[in-house]
């Protein structure tokens, strides 16, 4: 039989109590020493191994309430007796002082920390009580910043530091910063109920008065100069010794009571305001306008409506000043300088802020659109240009000047109105082969394809086709026997499309029997060659090369038009002719004829007729003779008629009679195609459909889409409905 097995069991080491009754009390007191020491700076003396394990038997014991307590005793102690050092201090040093206990209370802190440091990760959060370091500066907060004689005292000192800095004195800055900093780690709430808080009141008072004191002694510019530099000043002030948080804080002080509370007496300032600025190109005083204003609520609205105002006012100006009108070449190049000028303003000044080029924009489409003869001095700017303006001129800087132009284009409301002068311009310089470039020709036609779609331009490109076309039909005539004419002039003829080209009342014109015989002969072959066709001549639009002797034997090549050349195969039988005696001859038109005598007559260095009476305009009983004493240096002499000039106001309301009619059918076609796919449509609505559509071209008036629609109510397209006489029905 084996023996019974033994349960042993291993139980904790029973050891009797011995601790000394009088422990805690003991331990408490070397610490309480220690503490002394460490804020008396006696620290070479101090076994901190030693401290911190009565600190850690005290906690062990059950003995931490009364470690704690002594602490908050002995430290509150210490503090009073710093408070009253600190009051002590005079003038500048209470700063210093105060600076130099808090970094001494500080640094015995951290010692304080290190030694309780078991009970504060045992024995505090058990009892929720405040961790020694928090707990050292709530009693600095207490005893030395809230102390009834330091308090108001601090707050004094630091805000006039301020007040000296912001006057031109140098502080130092290093001490503010600390102080600063001591308040910010005491807890925000601290710093901001014991210094910020004052110091934004203060900075408003301040700178309220400094702000009436500069607006009444100032003007515009140097005000915004030195509203910025207190923004700048305040702002670097933050960033050396406040809190950043304070930056938004005082910055919208000064906002509020330099900018905000004066914009409109800045912007308004007689003789240095906005409008000075803007008409003084004052880049550098605008820009600080554009970056002060935008800090503050509706800033950018007050410069971006008084800079509207200015442009619109201007650009009125501009647009209905007689005298401008006289020239149109010019009235386009102002605008076009106008536009440059602002567009610099908003590119340099102004951040190209979208809200301010849309607001240039609609200024522009304002006033361009207030002088109907927009669209027609556009295309006469247009035809300066591609007739001589661009000589010499690069491609970029063509390419330049045309997007401007297509600029000035975006702002017209009545595109089809440019179209129609345009069409008309085009035709006069292809036919007198005078266009500059076919590439910048081409170009525009481009850009405006791509603004306006191909409708827009279909007829134009025609136009470059029918040239085309046309120096292949002349080979093919000087081919073929119809052309052995002999000693018969020689004849170049374009032959042009009806659609594509302007509409031009066929005038009438008697050609010399040489030139006509010539003419029959082309007409044989061309109708030969073609059938079903038609021609009319256009004499208004034809140029001829004259050789003429003049008096002492002296040649020249006279370069001129149909017309011009008619007048003159009339001397060759006559040495005398009165104005009468010609357009009885001729049956050119009255304005024509005029036009192209005073041009021969009246142009100096280029008058191969001489006129009875001498005057500038034609009158109906003037007499006409070749100038036997013209001379010229060079063998080849152009006569130009006058080119393309403003129309007179028949002329322009003949052409606006000519538009209005081409809109009837394209207004008619938008109302079809609307009811087409609505079926029922108020007439509200049918208005602001046919407006939507066609406002790439024209702007319709409303009274023209109603008689529009009577039209088409009569042509039984539409009716109107049986109970609602406001609605239109579809009719398939």
């Amino acid at each position: 039989m084996s023996a019974p097995k033994r349960k042993f069991q291993i139980g904790p080491l029973k050891r009797q109590n011995m601790m000394d009754p009088n422990y805690a009390h003991k331990a408490w007191k070397i610490l309480e020493e220690g503490i002394h020491e460490i804020y008396n700076r006696n620290i070479s003396e101090l076994s901190f191994e030693e401290l911190y394990r009565n600190a850690y038997n005290m906690v062990l014991h059950k003995f931490g309430e009364k470690l704690y307590s002594g602490l908050v005793s002995t430290m509150t102690h210490h503090l009073e007796v710093i408070s009253k050092s600190i009051e002590a201090a005079q003038g500048g040093l209470f700063l210093e002082e105060l600076n130099r206990k808090w970094a001494e209370h500080n640094k015995a802190l951290q010692m304080i920390r290190d030694i309780l440091m078991y009970m504060d990760r045992t024995f505090i959060p058990s009892t929720h009580k405040t961790p020694v370091h928090e707990l050292g500066l709530n009693l600095w907060r207490d005893n030395i910043i809230h102390s009834a004689k330091i308090q108001t005292r601090l707050q004094d000192t630091l805000l006039d530091l301020v007040l000296r800095e912001r006057t031109g004195e140098v502080i130092n800055r290093g001490l503010m910063r600390n102080v600063i900093k001591m308040l910010m780690d005491l807890g925000s709430s601290v710093y901001q109920d014991d210094f910020e808080k004052h110091f934004l009141e203060v900075s408003a008072d301040f700178y309220r008065a400094e702000s009436q004191q500069f607006i009444e002694c100032c003007d515009c510019g140097e005000y915004l100069k030195k509203a910025e530099r207190r923004l700048n000043e305040e702002m670097e002030r933050v960033s050396h010794y406040l809190d950043a948080k304070s930056e938004v804080k005082i910055t919208s002080v000064v906002e509020n009571e330099m900018v905000e509370s004066h914009m409109q007496r800045l912007v308004h300032m007689e003789n240095s305001g906005l409008v000075n600025m803007l008409v003084n190109d004052k880049y550098e005083d605008l820009k600080r306008m554009y970056s002060l204003f935008r800090r503050v609520p509706s800033g950018l609205y007050i410069i971006r409506d008084v800079m509207t105002s200015h442009i619109r006012n201007t650009g009125k100006q501009l647009v209905t000043d007689p005298e401008r009108l006289k020239d149109p070449v010019d009235f386009v190049q102002r605008l076009l300088d106008e536009k440059d000028k602002n567009d610099k303003i908003i590119n340099l000044a102004f951040n190209n802020d979208k809200t301010f080029q849309n607001a240039l924009n609609s200024s522009f489409e304002y006033f361009i659109n207030l002088n109907s003869r927009s669209p027609e001095f556009i295309s006469l700017f247009v035809d300066d240009k591609l007739r001589k303006g661009l000589k010499g001129v690069s491609e970029e800087d063509v390419e330049i000047i045309l997007d401007k132009v297509m600029t000035l284009f975006r702002y017209l409301q009545e595109k089809d109105v440019f179209e129609k002068y345009y069409k008309q311009h085009l035709a006069k310089r292809l036919l007198s082969g005078k266009t500059v470039s076919d590439d910048a020709e081409r170009s525009l036609i481009v850009k405006l394809k791509t603004e306006c779609g191909y409708q827009f331009t279909s007829k134009l490109e025609g136009m470059f086709t029918d040239m085309k076309t046309s120096e292949d039909t002349m080979q093919g005539f000087y081919a073929s026997p119809f052309a052995e004419t002999g000693d018969s002039p020689t004849l170049a003829v374009q032959v042009l499309t009806t659609g594509s080209w302007p509409t031009q009342p066929s005038a009438t014109c008697n050609l010399p029997a040489e030139i006509l015989g010539v003419c029959e002969k082309f007409r044989s072959y061309y109708l030969g060659t073609h059938t079903g066709r038609r021609l009319s001549w256009q004499t208004n639009m034809g140029t001829a090369d004259l050789k003429a002797t003049f008096g002492r034997g002296q040649k020249h090549e006279l370069n001129v038009s149909t017309h011009q050349m008619c007048v003159l195969m009339l001397f060759n039988n006559a040495d005398r002719l009165t104005y009468k005696e010609t357009e009885q001859a001729t049956e050119i038109p009255a304005s024509d004829l005029k036009r192209c005598l005073q041009s021969m007559a009246c142009v100096k260095g280029k008058n191969i007729l001489r006129k009875e009476p001498m005057s500038k305009d034609i009158a109906e009983d003037d007499a006409f003779f070749v100038n036997d004493k013209f001379s010229s240096k060079f063998y080849k002499v152009k006569i130009g008629t006058v080119v393309a000039q403003r129309e007179s106001e028949p002329e322009n309301q003949e052409t606006r009679q000519r538009v209005e009619e081409d809109r009837k059918p394209q207004i008619e076609a938008a109302i079809v195609r609307i009811m087409k796919s609505r079926r029922v449509l108020d007439h509200n609505n049918i208005v602001a459909e046919v407006t939507k559509q066609l406002q790439s071209r024209f702007l319709p008036s409303p009274v023209l889409i109603k008689k529009r629609i009577e039209s088409l109510i009569e042509r039984e397209f539409l009716e109107r409905d049986k109970v609602d006489r406001r609605l239109y029905r579809y009719l398939a």
